[in-house]
């Protein structure tokens, strides 16, 4: 499959990322433009072949693939704003919108498509370093172009992932898996600040044990990956975590139920957990917590 000349237009983290990426992987990136030059020629200038030009438009005219790699919100409108020649492709790579954001192209006799790198990109440098092995959510109106993506995405090490339900749900898990491990590590390590010693102390200290996690996933899977009081029917354990939060840091207690309560059915599919134990804890869980309770609760576990 000859590979299209490709343009960016958007020179920001993931733009930066892809075109370097794309490049290096033996894909003709020809064309950047942004809302100005010069962070343009910036990444141009680190691109062999490449060239910055002054609007949009030229992009879509050097290339034969444009990627619009501009923040959710701009990427229709910057498509309204663009004649599309037909024979040309144009994608954008918002995970949670749908080629439908493309309208106007498609309108025009382009081919439309998505492309998103299930892969968090906190600066350009380390996303380029975390693109080998991502999954990449594509979607195009044309079986040509779909192949060009899912080409596109193993040229990078990845593996191409097609989307045909909800993005806005294939993007909620990507939130979930990402975003809000970053916000319950958060959580966790500002317990900390309660056995004396920084949240910066903390979340040096729990990196290692979420790193461990992480490669238990990786090598047994769900539900063997879970460990734990939950996954030990522990439940004496589980009603001190609940007293103690409820002194502590009683905003915490509403976080670590619900997770509680998620990781019941994932435990009795391991089979640590009885069924009459999880029941149990599902009692304990839903009762309202305060102290007086969650000490009551632990005295009702250890008589049983």
């Amino acid at each position: 499959m000859d590979r299209p000349c490709i343009g960016f237009i958007g020179p920001g983290t993931v733009g930066t990322a892809l075109a370097i990426a794309l490049s290096n992987a033996g894909y003709p990136v020809v064309a950047i433009a942004g809302r100005s030059i010069e962070p343009a020629r910036r990444l141009a200038d680190r691109i062999a072949g490449c060239a910055a030009v002054e609007t949009p438009q030229d992009v879509v005219a050097a290339s034969d693939l444009v990627f619009l790699t501009v923040p959710d919100d701009a990427v229709e409108t910057l498509c309204d704003s663009i004649a599309w020649p037909p024979g040309r492709a144009v994608v954008h790579c918002s995970g949670v919108a749908s080629v439908n954001l493309l309208a106007h192209a498609v309108k025009d006799g382009a081919e439309a498509g998505v492309f998103h790198p299930l892969q968090t990109f906190a600066t350009s440098e380390q996303a380029k370093r975390n693109l080998p092995g991502s999954a990449f959510g594509i979607e195009a109106t044309t079986e040509t172009l779909l192949a060009t993506l899912s080409e596109m995405a193993e040229s990078l090490g990845g593996t191409p992932r097609t989307i045909r339900g909800d993005r806005a749900i294939y993007h909620a898990s990507a939130v979930i898996a990402s975003n809000y491990v970053v916000t319950l590590l958060d959580a966790a390590s500002s317990l900390w600040r309660t056995l004396g010693l920084s949240p910066e102390e903390g979340l040096k200290a729990l990196l290692p044990l979420v790193r461990g996690t992480i490669e238990n996933l990786e090598t047994v899977g769900l539900p063997g990956a879970l460990t734990g009081p939950i996954a030990r029917g522990d439940l004496r354990t589980i009603a001190q975590h609940l007293d103690a939060l409820a002194r502590v840091a009683p905003k915490l207690l509403d976080v670590y139920k619900g997770l509680a309560r998620r990781a019941i059915p994932i435990a009795r599919a391991k089979g640590g957990l009885t069924e009459d134990a999880a029941e149990r804890l599902a009692t304990m869980l839903d009762r309202p917590t305060e102290g007086g309770d969650a000490c009551e609760s632990r005295s009702r576990t250890s008589e049983s």
